[in-house]
């Protein structure tokens, strides 16, 4: 099972990949669309096969993404 530790074990950030885009490790599939693709209700296995990536690989993609907005702060300002 993938937690948010993993996760680096399956993302890359490179400069020469993708523009320095987050994708899944070993390949060129950035991790916004494995996560989109998950938001817009596709099973993780049907995302895995479409993509030609691993369950544990979505997954850590979701981890990913989980780990950004635990880190992010907002500051709401008075209107």
């Amino acid at each position: 099972m993938i937690t948010t530790r993993d996760w680096p074990e399956h993302i890359a950030v490179e400069p020469d990949i993708q523009g320095g885009v987050p994708v899944i490790r070993g390949t060129r599939v950035p991790v916004a669309v494995v996560v989109e693709a998950v938001a817009a209700g596709d099973e993780v296995p049907e995302v895995a096969r479409g993509y030609r990536v691993t369950e544990d690989q979505v997954r850590a993609a979701l981890a990913y993404a989980a780990d950004l907005v635990r880190g992010e702060r907002i500051i709401a300002l008075p209107r």
